[in-house]
């Protein structure tokens, strides 16, 4: 059997922690916020990139492990075809002008998806970025792109079959994760999407078992560091029990040697 290299929220009762140790993102609301300034949508995705940076800085400062953004969906190359070349243009862009911050603020770069649909320049400065940032240790930035929950499961499955057939009854749950496009993350504690929308849409759908959704009426380009210490915020007064009920709950946490005790 292949160790998980962190805890299963369905196998286990993962470690209680203050502060998430992995935030997942879901970056809405860019276009509404440049329609009702009067600019064209595009404008909004370019004054995303800004609210990035700084939730990016702000997690730095409150010690968050683990950052996922989803910045392009599976589904997105169904938006207007203008759209799409901006999006592509500004990730080539961002990734040009922002790779050597993040690489001195010791953070690692990875991007996962279907990367094969990107044009090979994209691709190679990808990752040229992955490969400055391997050795890096303070955060872990994660960018999904062309990334779908469901091919993330279908692509791991596949990969997890090719491996070798699985021991005993079938496979299991540690056969499959560490094949999943996010198998080197532990699961998100804390999921926020902005722009108003309440749903997941498709993201980390595997990961999200159990992990506290947050909702936010701000749009992406509005959220800030202000905004990302509400959504914590909210995290901490979460009474998280993966399965069990309040009093288990009160009990483990009056014994340090149970599981989850922080």
């Amino acid at each position: 059997m292949v160790r998980l290299p962190f805890t299963s929220s369905t196998r286990s009762v993962p470690e209680a922690v203050q502060v998430p140790r992995h935030i997942a993102i879901i970056m809405d609301g860019n276009g509404r916020w440049a329609r009702k300034r009067f600019m064209p949508r595009v404008a909004g995705h370019a004054k995303g990139v800004d609210s990035l940076r700084e939730v990016i800085r702000t997690c730095l400062d409150r010690g968050v492990e683990y950052l996922t953004v989803f910045a392009f969906s599976s589904e997105n190359w169904r938006r207007p075809q203008d759209e799409v070349s901006f999006l592509m243009q500004l990730f080539v862009k961002s990734l040009k002008a922002e790779i050597e911050r993040i690489h001195r603020n010791n953070i690692r770069l990875r991007v996962v998806g279907e990367l094969e649909r990107f044009d090979k320049a994209l691709v190679d400065l990808i990752r040229d970025g992955e490969a400055l940032t391997a050795g890096n240790t303070k955060m872990h930035l994660t960018i999904c792109a062309n990334y779908g929950g469901r091919w993330d499961i279908m692509q791991a499955v596949g990969k997890m079959i090719a491996a070798g057939p699985g021991v005993g009854s079938g496979f299991s749950e540690e056969d499959l994760v560490p094949h999943l496009a996010l198998g080197f993350s532990p699961e998100p504690d804390l999921f926020i999407r902005t722009g108003g929308e309440k749903r997941i849409s498709n993201f980390m759908l595997w990961q999200l078992a159990y992990s506290e959704l947050y909702f936010t009426d701000k749009l992406w380009p509005e959220f800030g560091e202000a905004e990302l210490d509400e959504a914590i915020a909210s995290y901490r007064g979460r009474e998280r029990r993966f399965g069990r009920t309040s009093e288990q709950l009160v009990k483990d946490e009056s014994d340090p040697s149970a599981p989850g005790h922080a």
